[in-house]
């Protein structure tokens, strides 16, 4: 049996699961995400309202009419739309344009009939079936198109591309014709995570999105590849509008491109309230300078059509980002040179020294330039951390820590050293005060600090923000060297802190996180 996977054609033995066309296919899935199946064309068409028509002079989109009369026109069209396609327009006038012939079984009828500008009518020319034609009304007026019994012929109205339509002549043609996918062509199509589904012969299945980067857009798109960075998804927020992903809410980008958001658009919000949060839109909206164009849906836009609060969704991009940080140097090297890049090492050259900074940093940048630079340091100066953000330890905190020191976005985190006091067995790091504000006391000590906790300056203290490691346990103070009551325990050095004593004043401390 025939069936497609994310639009490509697929023969299967009778009875094969979606699972089954899963494995034979490799198409992108991860376990738990839901997949759109359409039980096949003439289903999927049926719920379709709107179609293009491509011509040398511009598109002309037409709306299905509704109405019960209309019912039967609607169907053939619906059957027959693509022999129009390689249609020449066979006249124009100031009242109407005029799109055939092809040939359908209508019967037809010499009533004269009003017509409205912008309404679309199936016309038997000469009243003969043969002879079938599309008239694009321009302006009201009233004729004998020997138009069938019902509605007068009219099966649709004109809802764009009215400039177009004026442009027309009998030198031009129909290109092509396209259904126009909306979400309401969609919903009724089962949303399931089944994989052992049967399959029936013209089945569609779509188990994916695919996402096309916004070149103009690097620093943003630099914060959607952290959101799908795990290949999938989850749902926070779904509207008739847009489908909404919130999990690096607060994590601000610089505005870059702002355009229409489309069907199909993903825009971040660059600023105001929901800093952060990622939106895919189901509709057409105008452009906000509020939100940047960071890519569109290539493929699976039938996925976020019929996803709901809390569903998975597998994703991808095309292309990947591109990052080398927690590699080693000959990893990195081996895998630039798989994608094309060319490959700079700096810092620690050797082979196993590891990666903590790339330049370009940005995976669109690296991939308009071709080339990266790559930072190695010896692994023994890489402090491995645990990062308390539990619900029920420093969940404020620890946001805070990972966003300052990039481990939000990144693999590597970097700390900068503020103070270094040679001999008293502390290093203090700098923070951010403004993005401090509000950090409220939690996961207080409330007996001795052992060594290695690291520690925040919380809003009690008008140092906020900053973060401090002690390389030896204290019963007094916290690792901001403030008292305990001022110190939020966000997370624990777990590797050698020797390392960390012999730091000066404006050097880095890189950082990975282990949990």
């Amino acid at each position: 049996m025939l069936v497609k996977i994310n639009g490509e054609d697929l023969d299967l033995p009778n009875g094969s699961t979606i699972g089954e066309a899963i494995d034979f296919s490799n198409a992108p899935y991860d376990d738990g995400s839901i997949i759109c199946l359409i039980k096949g064309k003439k289903e999927f068409e049926k719920n379709i309202n709107k179609y293009k028509l491509k011509t040398p002079k511009g598109s002309i989109i037409i709306e299905m009419d509704d109405s019960k009369e209309a019912e039967k026109l609607v169907e053939l069209w619906k059957k027959q739309y693509k022999d129009f396609e390689d249609c020449s327009i066979r006249w124009t006038s100031s009242n109407e344009v005029a799109i055939g012939p092809i040939i359908t079984d209508l019967e037809p009828s010499m009533d004269e009939n009003n017509y409205k500008d912008g309404e679309v009518v199936l016309s038997l020319s000469g009243f003969s079936n043969e002879s079938t034609h599309i008239i694009l009304v321009k302006e009201d007026h009233s004729a004998v198109y020997g138009v069938p019994s019902y509605n007068k012929g009219v099966f649709a109205r004109i809802v764009g591309g009215k400039r177009t339509l004026r442009l027309l002549d009998s030198n031009d043609n129909v290109i092509s014709i396209e259904p126009l996918i909306e979400r309401s062509s969609i919903t009724d199509s089962a949303s399931i995570s089944d994989l052992n589904t049967i399959l029936e012969e013209g089945n569609q299945l779509f188990t994916y999105v695919s996402l096309k980067p916004n070149e103009s857009s690097p620093e943003s798109c630099e914060h959607l590849f952290s959101l799908i960075e795990s290949g999938n998804i989850s749902v926070d927020y779904e509207s008739n509008s847009f489908v909404g992903f919130y999990s690096l809410q607060g994590l601000g980008k610089p505005s870059e491109d702002i355009t229409m958001r489309k069907r199909g658009t993903v825009t971040i919000r660059n600023a105001g309230k929901g800093i952060g949060k990622v939106f895919v839109y189901r509709e057409d909206r105008v452009k906000s300078p509020h939100h940047t164009n960071v890519a569109s849906v290539e493929k699976g836009m039938e996925l976020l059509d019929i996803a709901n609060y809390k569903d998975k969704i597998t994703i991808r991009s095309n292309p990947e980002r591109i990052m080398t940080l927690s590699m080693t140097q000959k990893e990195a090297e081996d895998y630039l040179k798989s994608i094309g890049v060319t490959h700079e090492r700096v810092g620690v050259l050797d082979d196993d020294a590891l990666i903590v900074e790339q330049t370009p940093k940005f995976s669109i940048e690296i991939i308009k330039e071709g080339k990266v630079k790559t930072k190695g340091i010896n692994k023994d100066d890489l402090a491995l951390i645990e990062i308390y953000d539990s619900e029920d330890e420093a969940p404020r905190s620890s946001w805070y820590f990972k966003k300052v020191t990039g481990l939000v976005e990144k693999p590597i985190g970097i700390l900068k050293v503020h103070f270094a006091f040679p001999g008293m067995k502390i290093s203090i790091f700098e923070g951010d005060a403004k993005e401090a504000k509000g950090l409220v006391p939690e996961n207080i000590p409330s007996g001795c600090i052992e060594a290695g906790r690291i520690g925040i300056t919380n809003m009690s203290k008008k140092n906020v923000g900053l973060i401090g490691v002690r390389f030896e346990s204290n019963d007094e103070f916290g690792p901001t060297a403030e008292p305990f009551n001022a110190t939020n325990i966000v997370g624990k050095i777990t590797t050698d802190l020797k390392p960390l004593e012999n730091l000066k004043e404006e050097e880095y401390l890189y950082i990975k996180r282990i949990n």
